[in-house]
């Protein structure tokens, strides 16, 4: 296995990296770990500035860095310059709110004296992230943690090995010493004895539920702290509105965004009987317009997907699905030309017997299906192994409130499809992993709170 640049629009291996060696690997344990000792004692208001010069090289470099995803994984160009923007503001946001979520916090004491919790880093982490928004990712997951004071390996997807050292390259050029941030270009083989090193303090995966169950698994066996943001199913319920095109537009919004490659994509439209016909129709129309085009237009709204096997994987769900049963109302193939091109497309008619109806379908793929209340939406939302995000719509604010309880998700969003920012908590529940990332809660998950007591 090699780090290996293969454009999905065209098919054609661009570029190839070499694997670190063993000894790169204990090079790098060794430099982070020293860096540690040094990069935790800083004051941080000497860490802020790095941090603050980081955003502004994101956005300095804004064009080169969306142009380099655009060969590496497809994504259009104009979003890939939305992605560098909001992992700037990630960077930015952390390094203007560090002070408020470092600050000592007093508690009260009921026996007497005084007693408080600081929030000191734990060490060296590991970073293990996925090619499906190479830089945000890492983002939210490095900000915070270099801000706490903790120094970062950082494994990312084989197929981006451009963006992975114009991330370090950034971190180099706003003054971050050498130590603290390390690219490493390692295999999954790799990833075991790197977590099993006592040198490494924790372990925080962006990926497939296959991953995160291997890498939790490891994590637990040594007793590092791990954070996993896994895959997601999400439903996007549709109960009652006063403008159906826009419900059907969020629908869709939702599903494709990135090219329905994205953990939280709103995968399962969940629609009331007495609106199910007329949002089938608008939503099929819309996924129609959805036409793929190269990834480096700026006009481009729809790219290529990943890669080649990600495509066929998708066909197999789909095909599945059709053969028992399913209604396929547009799409369903393979687009005729070189790369990892497929056509937008919608099932319904989807029953528990398909891979469809609870395997997580990362690629452009909708799937309506017809509820007759509330109560059996919240039941087919949550007949899901996963937990991540969801969306409602309902005109009635006391039903939203009711819904939103019911559900098994760790984030629900009205009247509108999931999103992500800075200031806003992200994760879930059940085989969507584990922890939160982002807003105050992503700077405390590889932090030691630790309590000082006095006595009198």
């Amino acid at each position: 296995m090699s780090y290996r640049i293969t454009n999905p629009a065209t098919a054609v291996i661009e570029r190839e990296y070499e694997l670190a060696t063993a000894a790169e690997i204990e090079d790098a344990l060794a430099r982070a770990h020293a860096e540690y000792a040094v990069w935790s004692a800083r004051p941080l208001e000497e860490r802020i500035p790095i941090i603050r010069r980081v955003a502004e090289l994101y956005r300095e470099r804004r064009d080169e860095l969306a142009e380099i995803i655009s060969r590496e994984m497809g994504k259009p160009i104009a979003f890939g310059r939305g992605e560098v923007g909001i992992s700037a503001d990630i960077f930015e946001y952390y390094a203007d709110n560090a002070p408020k979520f470092l600050a000592d916090e007093e508690l009260d004491v009921a026996s007497g004296g005084r007693a408080l919790v600081r929030t000191a880093p734990i060490g060296v982490l590991l970073g293990i992230m996925p090619w499906n928004y190479p830089y945000y990712q890492v983002a939210r997951f490095a900000a915070p943690n270099l801000l706490l004071g903790n120094t970062i390996l950082l494994k990312h997807a084989s197929n981006c090995p451009e963006s992975a050292a114009a991330i370090a390259r950034i971190f180099e050029d706003a003054g971050l010493p050498a130590g603290a941030y390390i690219n490493l270009y390692v295999s999954s083989r790799d990833v075991p004895g790197i977590i099993a090193d006592d040198r490494l303090a924790g372990v925080s995966l962006t990926g497939s539920e296959a991953a995160g169950r291997a890498v939790a698994e490891v994590a637990g066996r040594h007793l590092k702290k791990c954070v996993t943001e896994l895959g997601g199913n999400d439903p996007y319920i549709v109960l009652s509105t006063n403008d159906l095109d826009s419900a059907v537009k969020g629908a869709v919004i939702g599903r494709m965004a990135n090219g329905g490659q994205a953990c939280n994509a709103s995968k399962r439209a969940i629609v009331a009987d007495e609106l199910y016909d007329d949002f089938v129709e608008k939503y099929v129309a819309r996924m129609e317009r959805m036409q793929p085009g190269d990834p480096l237009d700026d006009g481009t709204r729809f790219g290529p997907l990943s890669s080649e096997a990600a495509v066929e994987e998708i066909l197999e769900i789909v095909e599945d699905a059709v053969a028992k049963g399913a209604t396929l109302r547009t799409g369903g193939k393979r687009l005729d030309r070189p790369g990892a091109w497929m056509e937008a497309t919608v099932l319904t008619d989807v029953t528990p017997e398909m891979r469809a109806y609870r395997e997580e379908i990362f690629g452009p793929v909708g799937v309506i299906y017809r509820v007759a209340d509330e109560a059996a939406a919240i039941e087919l939302a949550n007949d899901s192994p996963y937990g991540l995000g969801s969306s409602v719509t309902t005109v009635d604010p006391e039903q939203a409130d009711r819904v939103a309880n019911a559900l098994e998700t760790g984030m629900v969003v009205f009247d509108g499809s999931g999103d992500s920012e800075p200031d806003l908590p992200f994760g879930g529940v059940k085989a969507s992993g584990i922890g939160r990332e982002l807003a105050r809660f992503g700077i405390d998950e590889f932090a030691n709170k630790k309590l000082l007591r006095w006595r009198a």
